[in-house]
């Protein structure tokens, strides 16, 4: 770029995206002067689904604001809670995220995933076709112009990535209602409608179940409950109750 000179300021939690020389306060910042100030962000490395306010010499400005020679720039990350507006909220998970999809489900917020790689045009295609929130730790992809919504997943450890989403979006949690393996609803099934799905120490050993409405697997307090009980009774403490 060759144009006006601005002074661009990353809010501490965007610093992360941009290069390390672009990280301090009131970075010079050449524009050609006639993009708007959503591309210069986007120039900076930062994608606009992590942008919330954006001041310029302190007053507020939309993202197609052409910023001026001279002017100081403040990009703010997104408030919390975000609010979503639009549609119910909702989420579309790429394939790196199987393990937060599944814990999402886990605590009954509707959260589809594709567990293969059907490719950044696809992916963004069904978040607009089917208004959700992609959640994605691929940049390229945030910045997808067909997007319904979107947010960066800011670390790749999966309690951290539960926290991370439960406080940026504050989605109502109902524990147990939902599939974790393909994100249907569940409803309670007794011992008899589902027996001839159980192994024979599973029929013995157990008496509550439920079953999935749409692709009908059963599940059960097994083995692995108590693991599972730890994260919702987490979620449930800092997050809201059931």
């Amino acid at each position: 770029m060759n144009g006006p000179g601005i002074q661009l300021t990353l809010a501490p939690e965007l610093r992360l995206f941009a290069p390390p020389s672009r990280r301090a306060d009131r970075v010079p910042t050449t524009t050609d002067g006639a993009s708007s100030l959503g591309h210069v962000v986007e120039s900076a490395g930062v994608p606009l689904t992590e942008v919330g306010r954006l001041l310029v010499d302190g007053h507020e400005v939309p993202v197609s604001y052409v910023p001026q020679d001279g002017q100081n720039v403040e990009v703010f990350g997104v408030e919390r809670p975000q609010q979503v507006p639009g549609a119910p909220l909702r989420f579309l998970l790429d394939v790196h995220l199987g393990t937060l999809a599944r814990r999402l489900r886990l605590l009954g917020v509707d959260a589809a995933y594709e567990n293969e790689d059907i490719g950044d045009p696809a992916l963004a295609t069904r978040s607009a076709a089917e208004r959700r929130v992609l959640l994605s730790r691929d940049r390229g992809l945030l910045r997808r112009r067909e997007l319904f919504a979107g947010a960066y997943v800011y670390s790749d450890n999966p309690d951290e990535q539960l926290r991370d989403v439960l406080g940026r979006f504050a989605p109502t949690l109902a524990p147990w209602t939902r599939c974790t393996a393909c994100n249907g609803p569940l409803h309670e099934a007794d011992k008899e409608s589902v027996g001839d799905r159980l192994e024979d120490g599973t029929h013995r050993s157990y008496d509550v179940f439920a079953q999935c409405t749409e692709c009908e697997r059963v599940y059960w307090r097994g083995a692995h409950h108590a693991r599972l009980e730890r994260i919702v009774d987490e979620a449930l403490v800092e997050f809201g109750t059931a």
